[in-house]
C-alpha cells in the first residue's frame, strides 16, 4: 500500500531532442490539473459554510456545536498537512492527490445523511484529514515542474483555485441548498469531487527525475545561487528537518496563522453575518462572497505577477501591499454604510487582498526560502500553523458570536462587535508580520 504512493527512483537523464516537448506537455496538463481539481476539491471543505442558518434554523445544531464541528476539520487538516507535507515529498504526487480527493468526497456524502452531534463532528474531522493530502501534493508538483523566477506566477494561477472554489461553493453549493435543502450542500460536492479525482489523476505525473528528465531548474537554468560541486547531498529527511532551523519559516509560520483567521472567518461565518447584520437573503450574501471570490481569483494572479515582475520575485513588498488592500475592505464591509455598491466594493477590496496574502504566507512564501526538495514540509510546517489559526477561530468566533445572540420576541439577534475585533486584530498582525520578512535569504 505505502509502496503504491511512493515516487519513482531519479532515472538516467534523457538527452534526446523531446526534453523540451515533454517538460511542456507535463507542465501544461499539471497546472491545469491541480488548479481545477483543487477547487472541486475545495468545495467539500467549505460545504458547512453554507448550511449553518437551516441547520440552526431547524434546531439540528446550535452556533456552539457548529463552532466545535467546523473546528474539528481545521485541527485534523493542520495535524494532516503538517505530516503529509513530509510525506508529500517522498510521494508520486498524483496518486496522493487523487485518493485525498475521492476519500474527502466520501466524507461529504456521508455529512448529508449525519444529524447526531458526535457522528458530524467526527466525519467532518475525518474530512480534515483527508483534505490535507491535497494541497502538499499540488505544492511539491508546482516545486518539481516550475522554476524559481516563474514559480510566483505558476503559484498565483493555482491559488486561484482558492478561490474558485469558493465562488463554486458561495454559487452552486448556495443554489443546491436553495432548491434541494441542507443535504444538497454535501451531496453536490462529494459526487464533483469524485469525478475530479479521477481526471486529476490521469492528468498528473511524478517528479521529473522520476520520468527521466533533468530537474526543472536545471532545465531552466535557473538557480538563485551556482548549483554546489563536491558537495554530498543530504537525504531528504535530513533537508526536511533541516528548515526547522530557519527562523523565518516560524515568522512565516505565525503570520500565516493569523492570516487564517481572518480568511475563514468571514468563509465561515461571512454568509450569516450579511444575512443577520446586513438583511440580506441567502442567495444575495451567496452572490456578494462569489464576487468576493472572483476578486480572489484576480489577486492570486496580480500577487505572482507583481511579486515575480515588479518586485524581483521578492514577496515582503507584495505583502505590504495586499495586506493594506484587505485591511481597507474589511474595515469597509464591518464599519461602512449598508449600501449594496460599498458592500460590493468591501468584498472586492477582501478578496483581491486576502487571496494575494494567502497565496504567499499560504506556501508560495515558504518554497522561496526552503530547499525545493522538500517543499511539501515547508508547506507542512506553515499549514499546521494556518490551520489552527482557523481552528481557533471557529471555536472562538462561534463562541463570541453564540454568547452575544439573545432571543428578542421569539426572533434571534446577534451581535457581531466582539467576533468582528478579533478578526480586524489578526489581519494587522499578519501583515505586520509578513512584511517583516523583508530581507529574508532565498533557497534552491
Amino acid at each position: 500500500m505505502l509502496r503504491y504512493f511512493a515516487t519513482g527512483p531519479d532515472l538516467p537523464v534523457r538527452t534526446d531532442d523531446g526534453v523540451d516537448g515533454a517538460f511542456r506537455r507535463y507542465r501544461m496538463r499539471i497546472i491545469m490539473a491541480i488548479t481545477l481539481a483543487y477547487a472541486v476539491s475545495y468545495t467539500c471543505r467549505l460545504a458547512i459554510n453554507i448550511v449553518k442558518k437551516p441547520l440552526i434554523d431547524q434546531g439540528i445544531f446550535t452556533p456552539l456545536e457548529l463552532g466545535m464541528i467546523g473546528s474539528a476539520l481545521f485541527y485534523t487538516y493542520a495535524a494532516g498537512k503538517l505530516i503529509n507535507g513530509f510525506v508529500a515529498d517522498h510521494s508520486n504526487v498524483k496518486r496522493l492527490f487523487a485518493a485525498g480527493m475521492i476519500l474527502s468526497a466520501l466524507c461529504n456524502i456521508a455529512m448529508g445523511f449525519s444529524t447526531l452531534f458526535w457522528a458530524t463532528l467526527l466525519i467532518w474531522g475525518l474530512n480534515g484529514w483527508f483534505q490535507s493530502y491535497g494541497a502538499p501534493a499540488c505544492v511539491v508538483a508546482l516545486a518539481s515542474w516550475f522554476s524559481n523566477r516563474e514559480r510566483g506566477r505558476y503559484y498565483g494561477i493555482w491559488s486561484t483555485a482558492h478561490s474558485i472554489g469558493e465562488g463554486l461553493t458561495f454559487a452552486v453549493v448556495s443554489a443546491l441548498v436553495a432548491i434541494g435543502g441542507w443535504r444538497w450542500g454535501f451531496w453536490g460536492p462529494g459526487v464533483a469531487a469524485v469525478l475530479a479525482g479521477v481526471a486529476a489523476y490521469y492528468a498528473m505525473a511524478d517528479r521529473p527525475r522520476a520520468l527521466g528528465l533533468p530537474t526543472v531548474a536545471d532545465w531552466r537554468n535557473d538557480h538563485y545561487a551556482p548549483p554546489a560541486e563536491d558537495v554530498p547531498e543530504r537525504g531528504v529527511f535530513a533537508t526536511q528537518l533541516s528548515i526547522l532551523k530557519i527562523p523565518a519559516v516560524w515568522i512565516l509560520a505565525l503570520a500565516s496563522a493569523a492570516n487564517y483567521v481572518t480568511r475563514y472567518a468571514i468563509n465561515s461565518w461571512g454568509i450569516l453575518y450579511l444575512q443577520e447584520a446586513r438583511a440580506y437573503s441567502l442567495a444575495e450574501a451567496g452572490a456578494m462572497l462569489t464576487a468576493s471570490t472572483l476578486a480572489g481569483v484576480a489577486g492570486a494572479v496580480a500577487f505572482g505577477f507583481v511579486s515575480d515582475k515588479f518586485f524581483g520575485a521578492r514577496r515582503p513588498p507584495a505583502n505590504l501591499l495586499f495586506g493594506v488592500i484587505e485591511l481597507v475592505g474589511l474595515l469597509l464591509l464591518f464599519f461602512g454604510p449598508n449600501n449594496p455598491v460599498i458592500v460590493f466594493i468591501a468584498v472586492i477590496l477582501f478578496g483581491l487582498g486576502m487571496t494575494g496574502l494567502v497565496t504567499s504566507l499560504g506556501g508560495l512564501f515558504a518554497i522561496d526560502i526552503c530547499p525545493k526538495r522538500v517543499a511539501g514540509a515547508a508547506l507542512g510546517m506553515v499549514g499546521v500553523f494556518s490551520y489552527i489559526g482557523a481552528a481557533v477561530q471557529e471555536q472562538v468566533s462561534g463562541a463570541l458570536i453564540d454568547a452575544h445572540m439573545h432571543m428578542v420576541g421569539g426572533v434571534r439577534v446577534y451581535d457581531f462587535g466582539p467576533a468582528i475585533w478579533f478578526w480586524i486584530g489578526c489581519s494587522v498582525l499578519a501583515t505586520l508580520l509578513a512584511t517583516a520578512l523583508w530581507n529574508t535569504k532565498l533557497r534552491d
